[in-house]
């Protein structure tokens, strides 16, 4: 029982690593129907900004501000220069927003070199505690706490706020919403940039947890994204966290007791989700 409860703090961690990042693609795809294939470049430079802040500063709390920061600029730019131009067109989104994924992990290499970069967790989120027979880590129950809390605070903001409101309403009907003189293309921008500013806390939040960082952890991560999407809903916030959930467990079972399928496990559960529930195991409600 003890191995079990490990394994699941273990998954639950990594899932929550996953919906953050998965998360900004779920708004960014279900509020915007944009396919962002740069976004995990914008979880790569969460990382390596916040870890540089972090080094520099000795603060968590400021990398983590400076991860976010780097987020809803890289996202501003990225919406501003790269998305604008072709909405409306999936097949020029995933062409273009491709090749900056591309960009961004080189200038990755310019800005901090080729290397591998690590990082620790602060001396207040280092260690374990027991309990009973049990050795919980501190740092994965701060991960699946901060992730709980994003995923409360946007389903508020979705659900009970004006602006959610105003986002959901310019969703189904943009010339609705633009004749009350609201400018839909600015608050969509600026999902865009929320979306953005979560890929790169997932990315800081990374860091100590896997103890290195390195330029191509975007493009493998927003593998593991696009499969939460896919498996929770295409725009469905609560299908990305179940779903992120999942693929955590599945993985950290998986890599325990049957570990020649631990890469293959998230491929076969989308897959099964494609075939008997295409639509994902969560719908977006109207």
């Amino acid at each position: 029982m003890d191995l079990i409860i490990t394994l699941a703090l273990n998954g639950l961690a990594t899932g929550m690593l996953i919906f953050l990042l998965a998360a900004g693609l779920t708004l960014i795809f279900g509020l915007m129907d944009v396919l962002n294939f740069a976004h995990g470049g914008l979880f790569a430079w969460g990382a390596y900004s916040g870890v540089w802040v972090y080094t520099v500063t000795g603060s968590f709390v400021i990398g983590i501000i400076g991860a976010i920061v780097t987020g809803l600029v890289l996202g501003f730019v990225t919406e501003k220069f790269i998305i604008q131009p072709v909405y409306g067109n999936h097949v020029q989104q995933i062409l273009i927003t491709l090749g900056f994924m591309l960009v961004l992990t080189e200038l990755l290499k310019v800005v901090w070199g080729p290397n591998q970069l690590s990082a620790t967790a602060p001396d207040y989120l280092a260690g374990s505690f027991s309990i009973g027979d049990i050795i919980v880590i501190k740092y994965r129950v701060f991960i699946i706490l901060i992730g709980l809390f994003i995923f409360t605070i946007v389903q508020l903001i979705l659900n009970k706020t004006r602006i959610g409101l105003i986002v959901r309403a310019g969703v189904m009907n943009k010339e609705m919403v633009e004749a009350f003189g609201i400018n839909i293309k600015r608050v969509f921008m600026y999902v865009f940039m929320v979306g953005s500013a979560l890929a790169a806390l997932g990315g800081i939040l990374l860091a100590p947890y896997s103890g290195v960082i390195y330029a191509e952890m975007g493009m493998e991560f927003a593998i593991l994204a696009f499969i939460v999407v896919v498996i929770g809903g295409m725009g469905s916030f609560p299908g990305s966290l179940f779903a992120a959930i999942l693929v955590g467990l599945s993985g950290s079972f998986m890599t325990y007791y049957v570990p020649e399928l631990s890469l293959a496990v998230n491929m076969i559960l989308m897959a099964l989700v494609l075939i008997f529930r295409p639509q994902g195991l969560f719908t977006v409600k109207g």
